[in-house]
């Protein structure tokens, strides 16, 4: 059965405290998604929160971000006190201040931490992750803040526990949480400072090379991002332990992971860690097909969405087929100066899941406004796009009828927003990851409506109980 969801960070979410959690607001959605007809939540990385506010730049592949804490379930607990929490509470305004939430987070985060007392569920969860939180709350505490390790181990149980709970809420209602896993990890952080074995590095532990793009027509010198650069002959060596390791942690946060830049497994783009562009860069070759032989061999058949986008080769087609996860169609993408795009809906696959856009593009309503005449010309014709319907409504319509077995839009898409409500802006700095939802904007007309398009198209979920009938 044909099958959709709604993409929204968890930053994303309504909350009185600045920044969207694990709090009373995501399990409301988790009802709003119920009652839509949707089965998937993509809600991006739940990692910490890196250089630019970005959840893709973490400082560990295994811990989760702070600020996610619902403080109202701490003060439930005793840990913190109600005129605390009324003192950094405020209006949603529709966007994460990020320097704000993070003095505001902190402080009473640390006020919880003096107050609690480990018990047999927290040394348990210290005992079950101790093949990464030592590292990680000794990283935070000698590199970024000289505060204890054990406030780190604190907010990464705090954290798991919300999380897993949340998860276990949506789960029982029929939806299925999906992740995003980063291809590269930052300079900055846990993996390269205490594991450079994993790294292409010089004698002093330097990187050699670091990850980025080639010159293009968008770009005349290229993009350089500074991730380090694996050195795939050791973990072929070593039957990709690690990653192994990263992707089973994922897996129990996640149902269904997406693979951020899933070229890069095939082929992946290194430059001079000296250079300043991408100019004297080149394409190596990834680990292929074996990486993913080994994984099913460790973790069983996962769920897994390949992100394919970009100019792709022979080679990266080939792999995605081998490996048989669905790739996917951006309908942003369809409408360009061509009309022979691979991104126009009669082209997909049923194996694949379609987006009106992803959290790096542009909302619908503000591609309609910025994109060149001729190509909305063109997607007003293709997709019989009209005023009256609302053109966010006709293009996720168009996603929707396609043949792709998983549909997946935006919330900004479905509330209707304009560029004002654009995720990420890629290759640029400040202005990203801020968008919020308010609650005024989630109800029950919008998943009334969400619901009929959902019938409409055979994406509907079954009720759980009819799902077992059949399967009976």
């Amino acid at each position: 059965m044909k099958t959709s969801g709604i993409l929204l960070p968890i930053f994303s979410l309504p909350s009185d405290y600045g920044i969207g959690c694990f709090s009373k607001e995501a399990y409301k959605f988790v009802d709003f998604l119920e009652e839509a007809g949707q089965k998937y939540w993509q809600i991006l990385p739940l990692g910490t929160i890196g250089a630019g506010n970005s959840p893709y730049l973490s400082f560990s592949s295994f811990a989760g971000s702070a600020y996610y804490i619902d403080l109202e379930q701490l003060l439930e607990e005793g840990l913190l006190k109600k005129k605390e929490l009324e003192s950094i509470k405020e209006e949603n305004k529709g966007k994460v201040d990020y320097e704000k939430i993070r003095e505001d987070h902190r402080k009473l985060l640390r006020k919880a931490y003096f107050r609690f007392h480990p018990d047999e569920d927290y040394k348990k969860f210290i005992k079950d992750n101790e093949y990464w939180i030592g590292e990680y709350a000794e990283y935070m505490s000698e590199k970024k803040s000289k505060f204890p390790e054990s406030y780190f181990c604190f907010c990464q149980y705090y954290f798991h526990k919300q999380w897993l709970a949340l998860k276990k809420y949506a789960n029982d209602k029929g939806i299925q949480i999906v992740g995003d896993l980063p291809f590269y990890v930052a300079l900055d952080g846990t993996a390269f400072t205490y594991h450079k074995e994993l790294f292409k590095v010089d004698e002093e532990g330097k990187a050699t090379v670091v990850g980025g793009c080639p010159p293009d027509a968008f770009a005349e010198d290229g993009q350089v991002w500074s991730n380090p650069v694996y050195d795939w002959e050791y973990h072929k060596k070593t039957d990709y332990e690690w990653w192994m390791k990263r992707l089973r942690h994922n897996f129990m946060l996640y149902d269904i992971l997406r693979l951020d830049h899933f070229r890069g497994f095939d082929e992946y783009f290194e430059i001079p860690a000296e250079d300043e562009t991408a100019v004297n860069g080149e394409w190596v070759k990834g680990p292929g097909m074996d990486f993913f032989e080994a994984m099913k061999k460790e973790l069983g058949e996962k769920k897994v969405i390949a992100e394919n986008l970009g100019f792709l080769t022979d080679s990266v087609h080939k792999l995605l087929d081998d490996t048989g996860f669905p790739g996917m169609n951006v309908l942003e993408f369809a409408f360009g100066a061509y009309d022979d795009s691979i991104y126009l809906p009669h082209k997909y696959k049923e194996n694949s899941v379609v987006y009106t856009g992803t959290h790096d593009n542009d909302t619908i309503l503000g591609w309609m406004n910025t994109a060149p005449k001729a190509s909305v010309k063109f997607a007003k014709e293709y997709l019989n796009l009209t005023k009256e319907e609302g053109y966010n409504w006709g293009m996720m319509r168009g996603a929707w009828a396609s043949v792709g077995d998983l549909a997946i839009v935006p919330m900004q898409d479905i509330i209707g927003v304009g560029s004002e409500g654009r995720m990420n802006t890629p290759s640029t700095l400040g202005g990203n990851w801020e968008w919020r939802a308010t609650a005024d904007q989630i109800d029950n007309k919008l998943a009334k409506r969400l619901y009929k398009y959902m019938q409409m198209y055979g994406r509907v979920r079954k009720d759980v109980k009819e799902e077992a009938k059949e399967e009976a």
